[in-house]
């Protein structure tokens, strides 16, 4: 049984308000996506430098790509008309005061053997990644079907012991469990604490590990999209497009009244009514609460823990960057790498925690995506060689502009490992604050994640019917919520719009 077209009203063209309209338009529903900037893409968008006369554009947000579901980059059509490639060359790791690096290979018993060598590892990596594997296979089960899980199905699909582990756990029991090395276990941790400050013994912190792994567009690692992150969001627009989606750039929204079905805002400096069936926000939690006038949403989103301690480093090489150490892999050069400041679990849990205190910057670690070297590898010359580096820990204090100092510190570290350091001539910091300011994201947390207790998968929710709603909208019943704060998270994933949408579609469809 199919519903009847309804009138749908989708605020915020992100990515998950892209993918959103775009299942709700493919399902014969008249969409009208509302978006207060004058372009779509949320926190996957684009800036250009123009450098001595030459123009090169960079990611200013997101840069990878590794949570979108396989699924998702098919039937939104993005599999038709963008190409995605991921290196196969082992990552890099490096410790202070390590004599080279370590090699992170995807083959387990090759990294049994490298952390065996270079950090006397001993414990069981393969049991690690086997078990991981059985918890992501189960995270994807339930991305597919667009119903969240529960603790009582992983407990019956997974066992008991698997849910304690890498569900309600923390992460430092999961990582004692199987693995003996300080490296080792800083290494498998780093995700924990990737965008905000949480602590390694917390309950349910275990869980972001392999949520962090679950995505399938690249079988659970990240790569890169040719031309840019950015080009996900154009092309959804064009699609969304063609699919009949009403795009309505730079208007002001003022308020939802969720009990009359009408959207009110400002476009072109006047003022416009829409009506709607059903509102779907592809935004923060606090933005909808505010914008529907409801006072207990309004309490409960200003109290949740979003704060972000992640920095942005994007650095333009005018020749393309030469590492000091390279893997004998011809995609040496594009492979992912991670500088560590630190080499103990308890250093890095103060590292961590500092900057939620009175440190405005503790180096912990650094992410650096190699973009230029990527894009060369799938055939595109640009005018500069670009790398982004994503670093932890840096506070919600100033921006990047009133921190030259940080930015300073940061490039020295990662220039340290580049063999021509003189190339670079261009870099831009975003701290916390930016991403706040930027992308409206509160608590300047690009991901939208802290899964500490009382904020864990089960409950990414803002309804009290989760079992049957879980993307209702508080007591609402035509309005929804697909933004970053839902299940699974953010991460350029389209996730939680696919999930949204899928609940909506059965209840609407009288399926079960």
């Amino acid at each position: 049984m199919t519903s009847e077209p309804r009138n749908i009203a989708v605020i915020g063209a992100g990515i998950n308000g892209l993918v959103a309209a775009n299942y709700l338009a493919r399902a014969g529903h008249q969409v009208t996506l509302l978006e207060r900037k004058g372009h779509v893409g949320g926190a996957c968008v684009s800036e250009t430098i123009d450098f001595g006369g030459v123009k090169q554009q960079y990611a200013l947000g997101a840069s990878v790509l590794g949570l979108m579901q396989s699924f998702v980059w098919k039937e939104t059509g993005l599999s038709n008309r963008l190409e995605i490639w991921a290196p196969d060359a082992p990552k890099v790791v490096y410790f202070p005061n390590a004599p080279k690096p370590t090699w992170i290979h995807r083959n387990v018993d090759d990294l049994q053997q490298e952390l065996a060598t270079r950090w006397g590892e001993k414990g069981d990596l393969k049991a690690f990644r086997e078990d991981e594997n059985k918890v992501i296979h189960f995270l994807q089960q339930g991305y597919r079907s667009g119903r969240p899980p529960t603790i009582e199905q992983a407990k019956g699909e997974l066992r008991p012991e698997l849910t304690r582990l890498w569900i309600t756990g923390s992460a430092k029991d999961l990582l004692d469990h199987y693995l003996t090395s300080e490296a080792a276990k800083l290494y498998m941790a780093m995700t924990v604490t990737e965008s905000g400050p949480v602590s390694l013994d917390s309950p349910y912190s275990a869980f972001t590990i392999p949520l962090m792994d679950s995505g399938s567009v690249f079988n659970g690692y990240y790569g890169f999209v040719r031309g840019g992150i950015w080009q996900i969001a154009h092309e959804l627009e064009d699609i969304n497009g063609k699919l009949g989606v009403n795009l309505i750039l730079n208007c002001s929204l003022d308020a939802v009244d969720v009990k009359a079905g009408k959207l009110y805002y400002h476009y072109d400096a006047r003022y416009k009514v829409l009506a709607f069936d059903h509102v779907v926000f592809a935004t923060d939690p606090q933005t909808a609460a505010l914008l529907i006038g409801d006072a207990d949403l309004k309490q409960r989103t200003n109290s949740e823990q979003v704060i972000g301690t992640s920095g942005k480093l994007n650095l333009m090489f005018r020749k393309p960057v030469r590492w000091k150490v390279e893997s004998e892999e011809d995609e040496s050069s594009a492979a992912f790498r991670f500088v560590f400041a630190v080499d103990s679990i308890k250093a890095f849990e103060e590292a961590a925690q500092s900057v939620v205190n009175d440190s405005i910057y503790t180096p912990g670690y650094f992410q650096i995506y190699c973009e230029g070297a990527a894009m060369r590898m799938m055939g595109l010359t640009e005018s500069f060689d670009r790398i982004s580096v994503f670093f932890k820990n840096l506070a919600l204090g100033p921006n990047g502009r009133e921190l030259e100092w940080v930015e300073s510190d940061v490039k020295r570290i990662v220039l340290d490992h580049i063999s021509n350091p003189e190339d670079c001539v261009w870099s831009r910091l975003l701290t916390p604050r930016d991403l706040q300011q930027i992308f409206h994201f509160p608590g300047g947390n690009l991901d939208h994640t802290m899964l500490v207790n009382g904020q864990t998968f089960q409950d990414r929710t803002y309804t009290g019917d989760a079992k049957n709603r879980f993307y209702q909208l508080g007591s609402h019943p035509n309005a929804s919520i697909c933004g970053a704060s839902t299940y699974p998270c953010g991460s350029v994933t389209g996730t939680p719009a696919y999930m949204c949408v899928k609940e909506l579609l059965r209840g609407w469809n009288g399926t079960s």
